[in-house]
């Protein structure tokens, strides 16, 4: 498969997602991209911009299994992964497999449910697998996670461990629309719960079209200018002064990996530094840590990433 067929399929995701949710095509592109390098997407807003409804248009326009798990204070982790049952016909314990047996897991509002739960989650999101009663399930190469968190309402939540902010690839905070873009949501939906049925959307994708792409995916060049540059901006997180931890070696790895599939999803076979700068934020800024100092004057880590991708001189 050649890059150019990866970039097709991805502006006709795009288009078609663009008739029901308005003003995020940058968003929609990279969680294509995160589909394509393995990746988990984190999407933070407030209520009320389309997180769900963008999750449930990409599952369908890549026509993979969707399953939506909305996490609550009292959600234990077989809620989630599933248990074992006794059948008393057969005699036999069998396996009644949870919501997470799927192609893409809508966890929503993350942060509301307790630490146990959260953590079920790790093994599936990093091993593509789960363990039920010592027996191991794979999940299949096309699962994909996508978890959203409300970022007004901390009262009652569980913010998500350090660990576990990084088994998400990419963290991406969903804004509001603009003007324009929301008096045509308004004209085109007018009624509280959309219905997709009526936009015609139309799977483009499959699981042996990632198989292909993830190939073509492997094979985008990595020049060594570039991977440089790559690595001094990881590294560089570790020695701001506003920064009490900074990125671990993972965030280089999956920063290549990230560069490269949006690399092939705009029609490229090579990472250029502008792949790097558009991911440096979304990649980086949930997997620092500010020092307590740095949190009293207000100072946010997407604003530090930012400042370091500004001052790091990339290669021409």
């Amino acid at each position: 498969m050649q890059v150019t067929e990866i970039a097709a399929v991805s502006k006709t995701v795009r288009e078609q997602i663009a008739r029901v949710v308005m003003g995020q095509d940058a968003h929609v592109e990279l969680l294509f991209a995160a589909w394509l390098a393995a990746g988990h997407v984190l999407l933070e807003g407030v209520p009320g911009t389309a997180k769900t409804l963008l999750a449930r248009c990409l599952a369908r326009s890549l026509r993979l299994e969707f399953r939506r798990v909305q996490f609550t204070p009292d959600l234990m982790p077989a809620d989630v992964l599933g248990t074992s049952l006794f059948d008393f016909q057969s005699g036999r314990f069998t396996l009644s497999r949870g919501p997470i047996f799927t192609e893409l897991l809508l966890a929503d509002e993350i942060n509301r449910t307790p630490p146990k739960t959260q953590s079920a989650l790790l093994e599936a999101m990093q091993e593509r697998s789960v363990t039920l009663d010592g027996t191991t399930h794979a999940l299949g190469d096309a699962f994909f996670v996508v978890a959203t968190q409300n970022p007004i309402e901390q009262e009652g939540t569980y913010p998500l461990p350090e660990a576990q902010l990084d088994r998400f690839l990419l963290k991406l905070r969903v804004g509001y629309p603009s003007r324009d873009e929301e008096l045509r949501m308004a004209s085109v939906h007018g009624r509280a719960v959309p219905d997709l049925d009526s936009f015609g959307l139309q799977p483009v994708a499959d699981t042996a079209f990632l198989q292909a792409a993830r190939q073509a995916v492997h094979a985008v060049r990595l020049e060594a200018d570039v991977g440089n540059y790559l690595v001094d901006v990881v590294r560089a997180t570790r020695e701001h002064p506003a920064l009490r931890c900074g990125a671990s070696p993972r965030a280089s790895n999956m920063l290549a990996a990230a560069a490269r599939a949006l690399a092939a999803v705009q029609g490229m076979d090579y990472v250029i530094p502008d792949h790097v700068q558009q991911l440096a934020v979304p990649l980086l800024a949930h997997r620092v840590v500010l020092t307590p100092a740095a949190e009293i004057e207000g100072l946010l880590a997407t604003a530090v990433v930012e400042q370091l991708v500004q001052q790091i001189k990339a290669p021409r």
